[in-house]
């Protein structure tokens, strides 16, 4: 007992021998000298690299597309965020980021998750030309499959429409919807939007002239949108008697 209280009994600072201490002591000074010189550490985002094939990440993940997929999609969300670094969307490389996205969506074709952060994550940017890039890439998807991407290329329209200012790039959208998006699924509204563009264009006829060659094709039976296509016919007459009568003044 008395052997073991000798091994746990702390020695007093006086012990340590004198040229202990100042080797301690230089050694802490040498190394507070050493950091001052140093150049301050500046933290980097790392490029955003291209992806791998579709085939290596399906073998690398045992035969499991879809689960890959999605730690793709948090992985590649998270990117602006890296140890010791953080940048902001409008800093990444968007050509790139399709990339990515593309990839994603052939490890998972009933995913929409690519195409919710194309429109609305990283086509939020306050930069038009990357904005463009995105809307352009949900364009693209869009022709590739009209009646499941339908709704990405509405949220292009509006975005078209109204950060980027871009009425003729927010027509050719929505004439791709009211073209090629013809599926039981999408709404009459989706379909309709090209009147709506049309009419902030100034183009009120021309609306007016679309409106009334649905209505006679015959091909429209819902009653809710033949009920929505009469109200807006009575609505662009009204601004058609509107502009006449301010021009004859």
């Amino acid at each position: 007992m008395q052997y073991a209280h000798f091994l746990h009994k702390d020695r007093p600072l006086s012990d340590v021998p004198v040229s202990v201490k100042i080797s301690l002591w230089l050694a802490l000074i040498l190394q507070l000298l050493w950091h001052s010189f140093q150049e301050p550490v500046v933290a980097t985002a790392d490029e955003l690299a291209p992806p791998l094939s579709t085939r290596t990440y399906v073998m690398s993940s045992l035969g499991e597309p879809i689960a890959v997929s999605k730690f793709l999609n948090l992985w590649l969300q998270a990117f602006d965020n890296q140890p010791g670094a953080s940048i902001s969307f409008h800093q990444l490389d968007y050509p790139r980021l399709t990339q990515w996205l593309d990839t994603i969506l052939e490890l998972d074709p009933e995913g929409h998750y690519p195409m919710l952060v194309a429109a609305r994550v990283y086509g939020s940017v306050h930069n038009r030309e990357k904005q463009k890039i995105m809307m352009d890439y949900i364009f693209y998807k869009f022709n590739e499959d009209p009646n499941r991407y339908w709704r990405w290329l509405a949220h292009a329209v509006i975005t078209a429409k109204h950060e980027l200012k871009d009425n003729e790039l927010a027509l050719k959208y929505a004439h791709a919807l009211a073209e090629s998006a013809t599926g039981p699924n999408v709404p009459y509204w989706a379909k309709d939007m090209k009147i709506i563009v049309l009419e902030d264009m100034g183009e009120v006829e021309a609306a007016k002239i679309l409106v009334g060659a649905l209505i006679e094709s015959g091909e429209i039976s819902d009653p809710y949108e033949l009920n929505f296509l009469a109200r807006k016919i009575a609505i662009l007459e009204e601004k058609m008697i509107e502009k006449r009568q301010s021009v004859e003044k």
